[in-house]
């Protein structure tokens, strides 16, 4: 059965710092490789992992901030837009500024990310 969740967040990191997702399927290889759990119980709770994490996006975060920058590249595929900004500033809602050398925004509809995994 395909996921019903899209996978952005595994590879997500700020700076240099491993991201939440890449410790996580790093620790699942680990035990994998010691035999402490098998492949499909990692898989299970990757999928968890994925779906607590859109979940959590769509129904817990109401942030909000601004982001300016020059546009790179952009498209469109399978409902999924991404766009990748160089030297973008976001501006957050406590007025703090965060810049760096570029973003990756990958964005869909909202209830596609549940959806897709029924078509």
């Amino acid at each position: 059965m395909a996921s019903a969740y899209y996978e952005f967040y595994r590879g997500s990191s700020y700076g240099h710092a491993p991201s939440l997702g890449m410790a996580l399927t790093d620790s699942l290889d680990e035990l994998i490789t010691s035999g402490a759990i098998t492949p499909q119980l990692a898989m299970k709770v990757l999928q968890q992992f994925d779906k607590s994490l859109a979940d959590t996006m769509a129904n817990s975060l109401r942030a909000k901030a601004t982001l300016k920058g020059h546009l790179k590249t952009y498209r469109l595929c399978d409902d999924v837009w991404t766009f990748v900004v160089k030297q973008p500033v976001v501006k957050l809602e406590s007025s703090d500024l965060i810049s760096t050398e570029k973003i990756k925004i990958i964005a869909c509809k909202s209830g596609d990310a549940i959806e897709a995994g029924r078509k």
